[in-house]
């Protein structure tokens, strides 16, 4: 079984490195990841500038590539590249990444975006995160990798499976919740700073008494929290609204027709 590992962190993150360890005991691993930290990247791919590959090499994995490219485009590249060498990924994992992905951060998430672009082109996919920008427990994240990829042939094609893991040690997380995204407002905004730029900062909102169906508040409450992901982005219920035929007439009034 062959496994591709993408991250949004850099090829020297620690998370992407307890992966491809963790992994590599199941499977055989290949890398293709950014050569600097690219959180915050969402789907965003190169298209008018150059990516420079080169191989690398990488503990645990069979082969490696190191990017300037986003991480959607190692993603890309990762499945070309390798695929070009007769090596066919059974499933793509993203990170693990240094801080969660819950919630509408899924929509600005390098790592999740890497992710959904290995199952836009057809592959199982996950993302995996631990929450806190600088974590230090890892095997539970780990663990639920292994749990993920028993799962590659039940993931529809049009999905991921974002993982969602507290900093705790791995005894200490309090079990699993399937989850669905929930809403979380940062207080932020952009704050001027010393050299006369501005740069974003702020902070979440406290979700320790929300529902433990929202993953936000999963995590929050020491759950791990595994949500199901789609990039079909369609209102399916407001879409039966607007097509409704007292709405279709108005609409054709508005637009002269």
């Amino acid at each position: 079984m062959n496994i591709l590992l993408v991250n949004d962190d850099g090829a020297e993150a620690r998370g992407i490195r307890e992966l491809a360890e963790e992994l590599s005991q199941v499977s055989t691993v290949y890398v293709c990841a950014p050569d600097r930290q690219q959180s915050g990247k969402s789907h965003s791919i190169t298209i008018r500038d150059h990516v420079f590959v080169q191989e690398i090499s990488f503990p645990h994995a069979d082969a490696a590539l190191q990017t300037t490219g986003t991480p959607a485009d190692c993603a890309k590249i990762g499945l070309q590249f390798f695929k070009d060498r007769g090596v066919k990924m059974d499933m793509v994992f993203s990170g693990i990444n240094l801080g969660s992905n819950l919630g509408v951060d899924t929509l600005y998430s390098g790592t999740v975006g890497a992710a959904m672009e290995a199952a836009v082109s057809g592959y199982p996919a996950a993302a995996v995160s631990v929450s806190g920008h600088e974590p230090q427990n890892f095997q539970a994240a780990r663990t639920f990798a292994r749990r993920a990829l028993s799962l590659k042939d039940e993931i529809p094609r049009d999905s991921l499976l974002n993982i969602n893991v507290p900093d705790l040690p791995e005894e200490e997380i309090r079990g699993m919740k399937i989850t669905r995204l929930g809403h979380r407002n940062f207080l932020d905004g952009f704050r001027l700073q010393d050299d006369g730029g501005y740069q974003l900062k702020g902070s979440p909102q406290d979700f320790t008494r929300d529902d433990l169906a929202i993953d936000l508040a999963a995590v929050a409450q020491g759950y791990a929290s595994v949500t199901p992901v789609t990039f079909d982005s369609t209102h399916w219920e407001w879409l039966k609204k607007l097509r409704t035929e007292r709405f279709d007439d108005q609409a054709s009034q508005k637009m002269g027709k």
